[in-house]
């Protein structure tokens, strides 16, 4: 139950940042929104029609789809969010008429960065607010298309026909915010704590795994390996560390052996004893 409320209070504080991300900093300048957001807000600059309950109204035939062709309890877990994300819009809506930043190119770009926020908490949280998301899941289940590519051919559409009626700039604004966007929410959901992963090939492996354990206070791994010229074995060592750590473990390695090889990469998300607990919110 407990893990339930953490997952459901996620989800609506990821709705709540999208929605004021729009009412804020979308919507004063004319900008538009991705998926079905994007079409909710055309409709509404020509007609002042209400985001939030064009938004529920257009996720309707799609929530049937996904209960058709996806399953019951994606739809389940996905109406809430939905829901709560149209209420919010509309509810936020006051917003709009006292713009904080007037320049539209900074608007764009801080839109951007709080709907991505937002998005990635709700993600992070396996949740989902309908729309494009129901759309993508399907082409996943039942298609061998590129997801990503579908996905950013319906946006490249809404913001083509936004630009047939508002114009190239508030196109190419939108495509900004929403790049900003998709980066950001990428970012929340695979995590914000990077680490780096060592491999370290050495003929003096166990003097620099010592120095390893004992200076830098890191466990590692040993992993076999033979090398392609002189098929001589060798011990491959793997480690993980912390970004402050890198330069120390350079000049440990270099200190026990000036020819060992070393490959340093990114690690995303690194999860268990000695860096973060693993995400308990379950779906």
């Amino acid at each position: 139950m407990p893990q339930k409320i953490i997952q459901y209070l996620m989800i609506s504080i990821g709705c709540l940042l999208a929605a004021c991300s729009l009412n804020l900093f979308f919507v004063p300048h004319h900008l538009l929104s991705y998926g079905i957001s994007g079409l909710a807000i055309i409709f509404y600059y020509l007609f002042s029609w209400p985001i939030g309950i064009q938004m529920l109204i257009m996720n309707i035939p799609l929530f049937f789809l996904g209960y058709r062709l996806i399953g019951k309890s994606y739809v389940l877990s996905t109406i809430y969010g939905a829901i709560l994300l149209s209420v919010a819009i509309d509810a936020t809506r006051f917003l709009s008429y006292t713009p904080i930043i007037d320049d539209p190119i900074i608007s764009a770009i801080t839109g951007g960065i709080v709907s991505g926020l937002g998005s990635g908490i709700m993600f992070r949280a396996n949740g989902s607010a309908g729309g494009l998301d129901i759309v993508v899941s399907i082409i996943k289940k039942y298609y061998s298309f590129n997801v990503g590519l579908v996905g950013f051919g319906i946006n490249l559409l809404i913001m083509l026909f936004a630009a047939c009626f508002f114009g190239l700039k508030l196109a190419v604004l939108t495509l900004i915010a929403m790049f900003i966007g998709a980066q950001l929410t990428d970012k929340v959901v695979e995590g914000l704590n990077n680490k780096k992963s060592i491999y370290i090939i050495s003929y003096n492996s166990e003097r620099i795994i010592e120095s390893i354990i004992r200076e830098v206070g890191r466990g590692a791994t040993i992993l076999s390996g033979v090398g392609a010229y002189t098929r001589q074995n060798k011990q491959v060592i793997f480690v993980v560390v912390n970004l402050t750590q890198i330069t120390q473990i350079k000049q440990l390695v270099h200190d026990a052996d000036p020819d060992a090889f070393m490959i340093v990469s990114d690690a995303t998300e690194v999860l268990g004893k000695g860096f973060t607990l693993p995400n308990l919110i379950k779906p």
